[in-house]
């Protein structure tokens, strides 16, 4: 009956080897440990810059009227009928910048003609 010391003792070590190394970090000052700054809230205009990005495109422009007035409905259509290439139109909430997410290098179409009725900024690796 030799076995049994030596089954108790691999036993023991086996249950040794199996429990969770001790920790010297206190809980208290686990949890006292700052998680990071929280996010702040996207504006409007980077909530529809984002959804325009999210659409992968390979150029992405911001328009806005010169003389900062929100964009009228004679707006959209010039933007429209001098970008056909531009598969996203998406404005912000007060209508005042004009996003537009396209695969198309506008400055080989319009952009010349957009960029004297409207101030145009180039996100596209921004």
């Amino acid at each position: 009956m030799t076995r049994s010391p030596l089954i108790l003792f691999l036993v023991l070590l086996l249950a040794g080897c199996s429990g969770s190394a001790p920790s010297n970090v206190n809980s208290s000052e686990a949890s006292a440990t700052p998680a990071g700054p929280s996010p702040s809230p996207q504006s409007n205009f980077e909530e529809r810059l984002q959804y325009v990005r999210n659409g992968q495109y390979t150029y992405i422009w911001v328009f806005s009227r010169k003389d900062g007035k929100a964009f009228e409905p004679a707006d959209s259509i010039f933007l429209r009928a001098n970008a056909p290439q531009v598969v996203d139109w998406v404005t912000t909430d007060d209508m005042k910048k004009a996003i537009a997410g396209t695969n198309f290098n506008l400055e080989e179409g319009n952009l010349e003609v957009l960029k004297k009725r409207y101030n145009a900024e180039d996100y596209s690796n921004k």
